[in-house]
């Protein structure tokens, strides 16, 4: 599936009100600290981040010589701020330090 269709499944079954309540969800748990609260907002975050890399045909083993973000790209577009999240910042962190392990940087 192409990227822009999956933007527009995306956008089309979660409305934007839900999509920015979700991000806003993620930022208050995480700066509450309560682990339970934290777990949920990330299980439902995850399913969609899973979906993506599903829908995209994506594996980190194809992938890690060459910094593909295509799917945190997606993810960024259609949830605008995520970027502002730990669970962000930690896809992120976590991808960048397996492609320098396997690419030696």
């Amino acid at each position: 599936m192409k990227n822009e269709q999956i933007i527009k499944t995306i956008k089309d079954t979660y409305s934007r009100d839900i999509r920015k309540q979700l991000v806003k969800t993620l930022i208050k748990d995480e700066k509450s600290a309560n682990i339970e609260d934290i777990e949920s907002s990330y299980k439902i975050i995850n399913q969609i981040f899973s979906y993506v890399i599903s829908e995209l045909g994506w594996t980190f083993a194809e992938n890690s010589t060459s910094w593909d973000d295509t799917p945190l790209k997606i993810i960024l577009e259609t949830f605008p701020k995520i970027d502002e999240t730990k669970w962000f910042e930690e896809k992120l962190l976590s991808v960048t330090k397996a492609v320098r392990l396997e690419g030696g940087f």
